[in-house]
């Protein structure tokens, strides 16, 4: 017998980029009920972040390869804020640790994109 093993509704048939980008969209969520505007905000997901040079990822050690970003809006492109999913996902062991630094990756680019504290940004920023 051949087919899937689930159906694509259940979440065994998620992909781990679709799970990743479930995570990032519940903390926007979580946010945009504090911070309306941030729907004038796109998120995304790119896998891992590009390097500016070919010697750049010699330079760059676990601690120094960025989990997300900011790319201000210019030219009618509404700004965006990217979290890199490979670097959170080496640095996470579960699913509730992946979630929670996530949460804070995008708590951090929301705060520099409006000029905040992560505090401002969540209250509960740093609590974990």
């Amino acid at each position: 017998m051949r087919g899937p093993i689930a159906p694509p509704q259940v979440p065994l048939a998620a992909s781990r980029a679709e799970v990743f980008a479930d995570l990032v969209q519940d903390s926007v969520e979580r946010l945009e009920r504090r911070w309306p505007q941030l729907a004038d905000i796109d998120f995304l997901v790119l896998e891992v972040p590009r390097l500016e040079g070919p010697g750049d990822q010699a330079a760059w050690t676990d601690d120094a390869v960025p989990l997300g970003g900011v790319i201000p809006a210019r030219d009618g492109r509404r700004a965006r804020v990217v979290v890199y999913r490979r670097p959170v996902e080496i640095r996470t062991k579960g699913r509730d640790e992946r979630a929670a630094l996530v949460h804070e990756v995008v708590v951090e680019q929301v705060a520099e994109l409006l000029g905040l504290t992560p505090e401002t940004v969540d209250p509960r920023y740093g609590e974990d």
